[in-house]
């Protein structure tokens, strides 16, 4: 049928909507009470929409008191600080010890791991996945930054870095402290030169390179 008819007139803070059909609604065009505030209908809401973070990823492995370890650690604090999300899988000493600096230093830290139940509560992260798909997991690690921070490693990182590069991750290896990312400059893992690889020694060098990939 049609829609009711309705006659509107005031009545002291209400507007009472007489309906055709006998139903008498009383509205309140002016606020929403509750028991703390008034909302104020014809307040306008805005909502604007914050632009992504940038997210790196952070591969590899060193031990605790190596030099590799504490250039780990300097990363995470650094990335934290620049407002960088960081992407880590906390398996190794290195890899965790990064995330527990960027924690500290206020950052926020997404960590994928290959189970799939979810760690112990100390694990270092803002945020778990759980993927539950073993070392599948490892593509995962390698798309989820807009590029790649890879500390010494060994053949785990050596498939995340492949990864990464099939799919034009730029590679940031730390040079001068051992391991595979010593080697990864000069001995890319083909011909094809899919992204930059942009070595650093030190956080000033990994700012500088940030910089050059447009991170910062």
């Amino acid at each position: 049928g049609e829609p009711a008819r309705r006659r509107q007139h005031a009545r002291g803070d209400q507007v009472v909507t007489a309906r055709a059909d006998g139903i008498t609604e009383r509205i309140h065009p002016r606020k929403i009470t509750s028991s703390i505030n008034p909302v104020e209908e014809s307040t306008p809401v805005t909502m604007t929409a914050a632009p992504r973070r940038p997210q790196i990823c952070i591969l590899g492995s060193a031990e605790p008191g190596s030099t590799a370890y504490a250039r780990a650690g300097e990363a995470g604090a650094l990335l934290a600080r620049l407002g960088i999300t960081v992407i880590s899988g906390c398996g190794s000493p290195a890899t965790r010890h990064a995330a527990e600096q960027a924690i500290a230093a206020g950052g926020l830290v997404v960590s994928i791991i290959p189970a799939g139940d979810m760690p112990a509560a100390d694990w270092p992260a803002t945020v778990v996945i759980p993927s539950g798909i073993g070392d599948a997991r490892n593509l995962l690690m390698a798309l989820a930054g807009d590029a790649c921070i890879v500390i010494g490693g060994r053949a785990g990182t050596i498939s995340e870095v492949c990864l990464a590069w099939l799919h034009h991750r730029p590679l940031l290896p730390m040079v001068g402290c051992g391991g595979w990312s010593d080697q990864l400059p000069t001995s890319p893992p083909d011909e094809r030169a899919n992204s930059p690889i942009l070595p650093w020694h030190g956080v000033d060098d990994l700012v500088r390179q940030l910089r050059v990939l447009g991170l910062v």
